[in-house]
């Protein structure tokens, strides 16, 4: 790589950690007010308010989840943040599908979890695996197919690895096309208008498969659907307690809302569905 490429790389990364810095200061003001002039208690009573605070709330989590990305796509050439403990990687990955059925359901998506273990414990960031999920989950949904909707995890354990195989009945994408999904978002005359986004998603998913020590495959069929594999290691840490991997809120926010915005219908935000 020439001296100019590596500077521009490193110009690229701190844009975009500022923009990410800039985005969350303004989203915070947002959040706050849009909490003042819509409180719950007022949009449960009245189906106007909450529709039209349904509008504010999914372009709020659409533009946070965006700030999360760049924020993400700024560290793609850094030093790992991923910070791993013993974890159930299966406990995790059924409680991330669970948590995304309803969302699937408004889409009229099947999803189905497949794995021959209750429980499995690796050495994981639980966070970052939930990153990874939902940003597969939401293109998944993004790009389902209307004649078949089915989205497929499949858990596969053997002597040196764990298998993560996301599937969908998706549109697919053309072979040409398969070499560019992970630097999309650095060739701004490839970049579609949405659902497509900017392409940050399957990149930031690589480099958390990589924080593990792990690999991300994609393998697509145009109108059939995509298989994206995620292999991690199957290794633990050394004496080390079980890690256990929090679900609750994080500042309010639900984090499986924020991963799926730009997937979901407007419904998804209605208080009904924010409870």
């Amino acid at each position: 790589m020439s001296e100019k490429n590596v500077q521009t790389g490193g110009d690229l990364e701190g844009v975009l950690a500022q923009v990410s810095n800039q985005l969350r200061s303004s989203l915070g003001n947002i959040y706050n007010a849009l909490s003042r002039i819509a409180p719950p208690e007022l949009r449960d009573g009245d189906t106007g308010i909450d529709r039209d605070a349904a509008v504010l709330c999914q372009s709020y989590y659409r533009i946070l989840r965006l700030a999360n990305n760049l924020s993400d796509a700024a560290n793609l050439e850094g030093p790992s943040t991923a910070k791993l403990c013993n974890g159930d990687l299966v406990g995790l990955c059924r409680d991330v599908m669970r948590r995304a059925e309803l969302p699937a359901q408004l889409l009229g998506i099947q999803l189905s979890f497949q794995c021959g273990k209750a429980s499995h414990i690796v050495a994981m960031d639980g966070e970052r695996l939930e990153c990874l999920l939902l940003n597969l989950l939401s293109n998944a949904f993004k790009f389902i197919r209307a004649d078949e909707k089915l989205v497929r995890l499949e858990i596969r354990v053997n002597r040196e690895w764990v298998e993560l195989a996301l599937s969908d009945t998706g549109s697919g994408i053309a072979p040409e096309l398969l070499e560019t999904v992970f630097d999309r978002y650095l060739h701004t005359r490839r970049l579609d208008p949405p659902p497509h986004g900017l392409g940050l998603g399957l990149p930031i998913c690589r480099r958390i498969a990589q924080e593990h020590g792990g690999s991300l495959v994609l393998t697509s069929t145009v109108g059939v659907g995509t298989t994206v594999t995620v292999s991690l290691p199957n290794r633990k840490l050394r004496e080390q307690a079980l890690g256990t991997f929090q679900t609750e809120l994080g500042g309010g926010f639900n984090q499986t809302l924020v991963e799926l915005a730009d997937a979901l219908p407007r419904e998804a935000f209605t208080q009904k569905y924010m409870d």
